[in-house]
């Protein structure tokens, strides 16, 4: 759940359920946890995953601390950090990952997972994200359409123009000679 709090903090969604603590539904439509993030923090190619478990118990512990430094009573029902309101966790994530802090490291690299989850997918296949409907590709344009020749592309230029010419010794696969 602390996790969960955590990714939705970094990029809020839609509760799931009126019952749901973990996100606080900020956010309009889905979000990092909806997205993929807790299963993209999983995945050992990220680096984190020996590191999450005490990560969780020190985002925890950073939340009774602030909590108690700003007079707010937590519910002992749920971890500490999902129990803040919502603009408590976003005070507490800017001031975790702010330059200075010491643990500012950790926190900036598990909030960039998080927002990964969503933009980019990289937990998933492109093809299968897409085809499940994955929010974050879905909301940047992409569609199972995109393909030509093989490769994914916009249908039009990123910047509204094309940059450059291919290179004329480029390889049919798109590494170059």
């Amino acid at each position: 759940m602390t996790l969960e709090a955590f990714a939705d903090t970094v990029l809020p969604g839609e509760k799931r359920s009126p019952d749901d603590r973990a996100i606080a539904g900020v956010g309009t439509g889905p979000g990092a946890v909806e997205a993929g993030a807790l299963t993209l923090l999983q995945e050992p190619a990220t680096g984190i995953t020996g590191g999450l478990e005490y990560l969780v118990l020190s985002l925890d512990n950073h939340a009774k601390t602030f909590a108690a430094e700003s007079e707010l009573e937590l519910d002992t029902d749920v971890p500490a950090f999902v129990a803040l309101p919502y603009e408590f966790r976003r005070k507490l994530v800017t001031k975790l990952t702010a330059p200075g802090h010491p643990e500012k490291d950790g926190w900036v690299a598990l909030a960039l997972f998080c927002n990964m989850s969503f933009d980019s997918a990289p937990h998933l296949k492109t093809a299968d994200a897409l085809g499940q409907g994955h929010p974050g590709l879905t909301a940047m344009g992409w569609t199972l359409d995109d393909t030509k020749n093989g490769f994914w592309q916009f249908p039009k230029y990123g910047y509204g123009r094309k940059l450059a010419e291919l290179h004329p010794d480029t390889t049919p696969s798109g590494s170059p000679a």
